[in-house]
């Protein structure tokens, strides 16, 4: 099989997403007042609306519709004002009513988009922009397409059809199989709690083309989920999930191929390397005269290759019609704008913030609002370095600290919060200005910022106990080179 950069020299991939969000920063489900938890013992948030026992019926959730809102808003969105719920039909035990309840053609956010920042490594992999050379229609600041190139790369401009609310499943748990799968299980077992959880989907126009656009998509739309407070994406526990459309064509023709569908990728390694194998067999069977299948596929990440799970279905076969037991959605005005209201600073705009008042390059920016954590703690180191004369001086080296020592020792540490840690804003301000003042060197201040971590003491009282404090007064330094020159005489006369 041929390698990704082989491929996309002939082959041009056509990418689209379907990203499943939980709202878990909400207390109960879409339709019924059971608490949400996650690790709950199984099947105790259970009720007659979640188990759709006869006579049951639904209550929409309005925090649920708010942050659907909220989240058509941060991504650009058209908020449409009226729209309904119908009943999506299959036959699975996820569901113990034969139905999924979810929005039908119009959602509550229609047409939104989000530009994506792609550069380094990661715009390697779009080929058609190799070639091109500063000075020709490569010039940073030309579009082409949907993209607009760059000095380190490009802007692409990602369109988004939709964002609609619908109920999660419950939990299948297939024993005797392998890898806990349902092929070769020898029974199963069903947790309805997730069953009803407010879910929210949000599906891209076919705009990406690499795999690596298609995991920065899902990182960006992360940022912002966290940014606005409505879900806390853990890919870990299933919150945040998303299953990746593709197709090949030709390079320069404009017919659409046949998709397949890579399902639930559960982190942004999985959802890569899925999409860049795929696109490798598309490719390879496509050149072998071969036929491909709309089917959905499932990523086994041990193997490192798809695995067809089923001829994929089409909107006919889920028979939707409109949910009899709730009335269409009317939002008013007043409604949408209370909700804008409450839109936090998002990641896009705290970056330009972070250029804007402190000098900051738009790779260090766009890297420190990565998390909100991060972001946070640079804006309280700034505001402590606000008091200090010239205090501006110091966002660069705090940002390197944050962006390459925090984040490594994070990443180590996984699970641990930075606000649990022992470095805080004031200490992390002193160990810069000491290394701005030449108190101590580079290699130095990693080895003060350990200690910090390690035994939650401060920068000054580190360098003091351990002698590290560098001179830098020339007079104090030319005294010390007597002394040793008188001391001793011979080695100088060797010397000589």
């Amino acid at each position: 099989m041929k390698k990704l950069e082989q491929v996309l020299e002939d082959w041009e991939a056509v990418i689209g997403l379907e990203i499943h969000a939980e709202l878990t920063t909400l207390e109960t489900k879409m339709f019924c007042s059971c608490k949400l938890e996650f690790g709950a013992e199984p099947n105790t948030h259970t009720c007659p609306v979640c188990l759709c026992l006869p006579g049951a019926l639904p209550v929409p959730n309005k925090a649920a519709i708010e942050s659907i809102v909220l989240a058509g808003l941060a991504t650009n969105c058209d908020i449409e004002k009226r729209s309904m719920f119908y009943r999506k039909n299959y036959m699975y035990p996820d569901m113990a009513k034969n139905f999924q309840t979810t929005q039908g053609p119009v959602a509550f956010c229609m047409r939104g988009h989000l530009d994506l920042d792609v550069d380094g490594a990661a715009a390697k992999e779009r080929i058609d922009l190799a070639d091109l050379k500063p000075g020709e229609q490569g010039a940073a600041g030309t579009t082409a397409a949907n993209v607009t190139r760059t000095e380190d790369g490009y802007v692409a401009h990602v369109g988004i059809e939709r964002i609609h609310m619908e109920e999660d499943a419950g939990k299948m748990i297939h024993i005797g199989g392998g890898e806990g799968r349902i092929a070769g299980a020898t029974h199963s077992l069903v947790d309805y709690n997730r069953a009803g959880t407010p879910l929210i989907e949000l599906v891209t126009k076919p705009d990406l083309r690499t795999p690596e656009e298609a995991r920065l998509f899902m990182q960006k739309l992360r940022q912002i989920y966290l940014a606005i407070g409505i879900s806390d994406c853990s890919m870990e526990e299933g919150s945040l999930r998303c299953d990746g459309n593709v197709s090949l064509r030709r390079r320069g023709s404009t017919e659409l191929g046949t998709k397949t569908e890579l399902k639930n990728m559960n982190s942004f390694k999985n959802l890569h390397d899925g999409l860049a194998y795929e696109i490798c067999r598309q490719a390879e069977v496509l050149e072998e005269g071969g036929v491909i299948y709309q089917e959905t596929r499932h990523w086994d990440p041990s193997a490192k290759r798809t695995i067809v799970m089923r001829v994929k279905e089409t909107a006919d076969d889920y028979r939707l019609f409109p949910e009899p037991d709730l009335a269409p959605y009317d939002l008013s005005d007043e409604f949408i704008e209370g909700v804008r209201a409450k839109l936090p600073e998002l990641p896009d705009q705290k970056a330009a913030r972070f250029a804007a008042d402190f000098g900051l390059s738009a790779y260090d920016a766009r890297h420190l609002v990565e998390h909100r954590a991060t972001a946070d703690f640079f804006d309280e180191c700034m505001a402590l370095a606000a008091a200090e004369p010239g205090g501006s001086k110091f966002a660069k080296p705090l940002a390197n600290l944050i962006i390459n020592d925090v984040a490594a020792w994070l990443n180590v540490h996984e699970g641990v919060v930075l606000a649990d840690t022992p470095l805080t804003a004031a200490r992390a301000l002193s160990l810069v200005k000491l290394l701005a003042s030449d108190a101590i060197s580079s290699k130095q201040a990693k080895e003060v910022f350990s200690v910090i971590m390690d035994e939650d003491a401060d920068p000054e009282a580190i360098v003091e106990a351990r002698g590290m404090k560098q001179v830098s007064d020339t007079g104090a330094i030319e005294a010390v080179v007597d002394e040793v020159i008188a001391a001793n005489p011979d080695e100088v006369a060797r010397y000589r």
